[in-house]
C-alpha cells in the first residue's frame, strides 16, 4: 500500500466533549504533552499505554473522519483537504512512539504490542483509502481546483498528493475489487511484520554468534578485543557459565562483524561469520525465504489490481524515477561506468594478497574488507584505524553539529531535564539563527542487546502550522549503534561512523528546518528517491579539511588530522569506490528483479537461483553456497524500500551533483547554504524536480559522482 496515511497526521478535533473526557483518562499519549516543547513523557509511558493509543487513536480518528464526510458544505480545500491533513494526532503520536521504541529498545513487549496492532492499523488505513465519501469529497476539491485563485502553492501540492495517494491506494477500484485490495493490504501487513521480526529475532540468536580464543583474535584493534572480551563475559554470565578470559564474542551487529571482517588475521574465522552472517533467515524458526516470496507475489497481485504490470510500474508513480525503465537506465548507466574499474580493484587486490598467501589464492567475499584494508595500509600507508584517534564522539557529536551552525547558522543546546527512554539517550534544543526554536533532536548513540542494527534517523512529532501560523516544532530522534565506552576509555569512532553520523543528521535537519503547514508536506515526507539527498550531502563534508579542522583532533595531544593524512584518506576512498558502487548495484538489481515479475514465484522457485540471476550482470564475487542476501533485505520486504533501493544511487548522483556548487561557490560559502537551506525548509511542498532546479540551476548528472569517485578525471 502507498504510504500516504500513518507519516503525518495532525489534529483536526471535532469530538464530543463526552468521548474527549473518555480518551483522555490516564494514558498520557491520549493528549498533548504538557512538558516544554511538547516533548515525549516517557517516564510515564508504558506498553500498554502504547497500545492503547494506537487502539484509541483509530477509533477518534474515525470520528474526525466522519466529521468531514458529514458536513453538508460543498467541499473545499479548507473543509475537506486540509481537514483530513490534521486529522489524526493521537494516532499518529502512538504510532511513532510505539514503532520508533519497537527499533530503538528490541523489547518483546513492545515488539508484541507492534505485531498487534499492525492488522487494526492496516485495516484502519485501507478503510481510510476506500471511505467513498470522503474519496468523492477529495475527487470534487481536485476537480475544482483550478477555480480557487486565492490558493497557496502549498495547498495546491496539498490537492495534488492527496487525490494521487488515495487513487493510488485503490480509491478508484469499485465493488469486488474493493474487498480484494482490503486483503491484499491486510496480508502485506501481517507478512512485512513478520519479515522485520524474523530478521531482528535472528540477530540475537545463539548460533548466530562466533567464539574465538585469544590467539584467534590476531589483528584486531585493542578496542575491538575489549568489546568482544566484555560481550562474551556477559553472554557467559547469562548461561549460567564461568568466565573464560581466553574468550573472546563476536556477533552479526555491525559494531562486532564488521570490524572483524576487516582486521582478524585468522582467514578461517573470518570465513565462519561471514557464513554465519550471511546465511541468516533462511531455516528454522526464524526462515524468511518463503515469506519474502509472498510478499513479493502479494506485492503483485496488488500492482495488476490496480493495472499494473508489476509492482515497480505501481510503487514508482510519485517518484523522481516515475518507471522501472527510467531506473534501469540509471542502474545500467552506473554499471558501465563502474564495472571495469572494479574488475580492476579486485584484481589489485588478490595480486596483493597473492605476495602472502601465495600464487594459488582467490579472493572471496571475507576476505575483501580484509585485504583491501592492508593495500590501502600499503598504497597510501592509510588504513582507517590511524583516523580514530581523531574522532572522539563527544569532540565528534560538537563537530557534526557544529556543522549546521557553520551552514545555516543553527545553534544546539543540550537539555539535561527531559524524559527519554533510555538513559543513554541525549536532547537537544535546536535554534535558528535568529532564536527561534527549531525542534528537539533526541540523539541514541550507542549499541546496547536487543537495539535494531544500522543506524536511522526518525521522529515523534512532524513539524505544521495550524491556520495563524504557530508553528508546532518537530520532536527528531537519530540512533547509531556506536561502541559503548568500556570503563574510562574514550569512544573512538571510525571514519565510516562518522560518515554515518553525519548521514543521519542530514535526515535530521531535513526534519527540523522543515517550515511547512502541513504535516503530509512536512520535513522528510519527500518522494523517497529525494529524501536521501539531504543524507548523502552531509557525507561530502568528511573529506573537507575547513570541516574537519574544526573538532577532528587527537584525543590525547590535540593535534589536527594533518592535511597529507585527509589526502591519504580520500586517496584511499575513492580507490574502494568501484567495488561499493557495484555492491550498491547489486542490492539495486535484486530488489527491481522481485519487484519487476509478471508472474508469481512459485513453490518450484528458488530464493538462491533467483538472487543468482537478478545479480548476475553486477556481481563481484561467486555464489557462496548457504549464503544469500535476500531473507534479510529489510529494506525492501519490510522497510518500505520496495522497488526504491535504487533512491540510495539516485540521490548519490544529486548529493555529488549538489556538492559540486559548494566546490564550485566555497565549501562555507554562505550563497549556496542559503539556496541549500531552501531546499530543507521546503519539504514536499514543492515538486523535487523544480526544487532541484531552483537549487543548482540545471538537473543533476552523473559526472560530478563520477568525479568524485575518481572514476573520471
Amino acid at each position: 500500500m502507498k504510504p500516504i496515511l500513518m507519516k503525518s497526521l495532525a489534529c483536526f478535533c471535532l469530538l464530543s466533549a463526552v468521548a474527549d473526557a473518555e480518551a483522555q483518562g490516564n494514558n498520557p499519549l491520549l493528549k498533548d504533552s504538557s512538558l516544554p516543547y511538547g516533548a515525549v513523557p516517557f517516564d510515564k509511558i508504558s506498553v500498554a499505554d502504547m497500545e492503547d493509543a494506537v487502539l484509541q487513536g483509530i477509533k477518534l480518528q474515525n470520528e474526525e473522519i466522519q466529521a468531514i464526510t458529514d458536513n453538508p458544505d460543498l467541499p473545499t480545500f479548507e473543509n475537506t483537504i486540509a481537514a483530513f491533513d490534521r486529522t489524526g494526532q493521537v494516532l499518529n503520536r502512538a504510532i511513532l512512539t510505539l514503532s520508533n521504541l519497537e527499533s530503538a529498545l528490541g523489547d518483546t513487549a513492545i515488539m508484541n504490542a507492534v505485531a498487534k496492532v499492525t492488522p487494526e492499523l492496516s485495516l484502519h488505513s485501507t478503510d481510510i483509502l476506500l471511505n467513498q465519501k470522503l474519496w468523492n469529497r477529495i475527487k470534487k476539491v481536485y476537480d475544482s481546483k483550478n477555480e480557487r485563485k486565492d490558493l497557496s502553492p502549498e495547498a495546491l501540492r496539498l490537492i495534488d498528493e492527496t487525490y494521487r495517494g488515495f487513487a493510488e491506494s485503490g480509491a478508484n477500484l469499485e465493488g469486488e475489487k474493493r474487498d480484494q485490495f482490503r486483503k491484499i493490504n491486510q496480508k502485506l501487513s501481517d507478512l512485512t511484520v513478520k519479515f522485520g521480526q524474523n530478521v531482528t529475532n535472528g540477530m540475537s540468536d545463539p548460533e548466530r554468534r562466533l567464539w574465538v580464543t585469544e590467539e584467534e583474535t590476531s589483528g584486531l584493534p585493542a578496542d575491538i578485543k575489549a568489546a568482544a572480551r566484555s560481550e562474551a563475559k556477559e553472554a557467559l554470565e547469562a548461561e549460567g557459565k564461568a568466565d573464560d578470559e581466553n574468550l573472546y564474542l563476536f556477533t552479526v551487529f555491525f559494531p562486532s562483524y564488521t570490524p572483524f571482517m576487516k582486521y582478524a588475521d585468522n582467514r578461517e574465522k573470518r570465513k565462519q561469520l561471514y557464513e554465519i552472517y550471511s546465511s541468516r533467515n533462511r531455516e528454522g524458526e526464524y526462515d524468511n525465504t518463503e515469506v519474502l516470496k509472498d510478499i513479493a507475489n502479494t506485492r503483485l497481485e496488488l500492482a495488476q489490481l490496480m493495472g499494473k504490470n508489476n509492482f515497480a510500474e505501481y510503487q514508482l508513480q510519485g517518484t523522481m524515477a516515475s518507471t522501472p525503465d527510467n531506473v534501469m537506465n540509471l542502474l545500467n548507466q552506473l554499471r558501465e561506468s563502474y564495472q571495469e574499474p572494479m574488475k580492476i580493484e579486485i584484481q589489485e587486490i588478490e595480486d596483493f594478497a597473492r605476495q602472502t598467501e601465495g600464487a594459488d589464492f582467490q579472493l572471496m567475499p571475507w576476505d575483501y574488507s580484509y585485504w583491501a584494508n592492508k593495500l590501502k595500509h600499503d598504497r597510501y600507508e592509510f588504513n582507517d584505524e590511524v583516523l580514530k584517534p581523531y574522532f572522539e564522539l563527544n569532540n565528534t557529536i560538537d563537530g557534526v553539529l557544529g556543522l549546521a551552525s557553520r551552514l545555516y547558522g543553527y545553534t544546539f543546546k543540550e537539555n539535561n531535564q527531559l524524559p527519554v527512554y533510555h538513559p543513554d539517550v541525549k536532547v537537544f534544543e535546536v535554534y535558528e539563527d535568529d532564536g527561534s526554536l527549531l525542534g528537539l533532536l533526541y540523539a541514541d548513540f550507542y549499541y546496547r542487546p536487543g537495539k535494531a542494527p544500522g543506524a536511522w534517523m526518525t521522529e515523534f512529532r512532524t513539524e505544521t502550522k495550524d491556520d495563524e501560523g504557530n508553528r508546532k516544532i518537530p520532536l527528531i530522534s537519530i540512533v547509531t549503534n556506536f561502541s559503548k565506552p568500556v570503563g574510562d576509555d574514550a569512544v573512538l569512532l571510525t571514519p565510516y561512523e562518522v560518515e554515518t553520523f553525519l548521514h543521519e543528521f542530514g535526515h535530521a535537519l531535513h526534519g527540523l528546518s522543515s517550515q511547512a503547514t502541513y504535516g503530509s508536506l512536512s520535513g522528510t515526507n519527500v518522494y523517497h528517491d529525494f529524501v536521501e539527498l539531504f543524507s548523502q550531502f552531509n557525507e561530502n563534508f568528511m573529506t573537507e579539511k575547513e570541516f574537519l579542522d574544526g573538532f577532528a583532533k587527537h584525543y590525547q595531544t590535540g593535534e589536527k588530522i594533518p592535511g597529507e593524512l585527509i589526502e591519504k584518506f580520500v586517496s584511499a576512498n575513492q580507490y574502494g569506490a568501484a567495488y561499493a558502487c557495484m555492491r550498491q548495484l547489486g542490492f539495486g538489481f535484486l530488489d527491481m528483479a522481485y519487484h519487476t515479475i509478471e508472474n508469481p514465484l512459485t513453490d518450484t522457485v528458488s530464493v538462491d537461483e533467483f538472487e543468482k540471476n537478478a545479480q548476475d550482470p553486477v556481481r563481484v564475487f561467486d555464489v557462496v553456497e548457504g549464503c544469500m542476501t535476500s531473507p534479510t533485505f529489510t529494506h525492501i520486504f519490510s522497510g518500505g524500500y520496495a522497488a526504491g533501493y535504487y533512491g540510495y544511487k539516485w540521490a548519490e548522483v544529486l548529493d555529488a551533483d549538489a556538492f559540486s556548487a559548494f566546490l564550485e561557490e566555497g565549501v562555507f560559502n554562505p550563497a549556496p547554504a542559503k539556496r541549500f537551506k531552501k531546499m530543507l525548509q521546503s519539504g514536499g511542498t514543492v515538486d523535487p524536480s523544480e526544487l532541484y532546479r531552483q537549487f543548482r540551476g540545471k538537473d543533476a548528472t552523473i559526472d560530478a559522482l563520477l568525479k568524485r569517485d575518481g572514476i573520471k578525471k
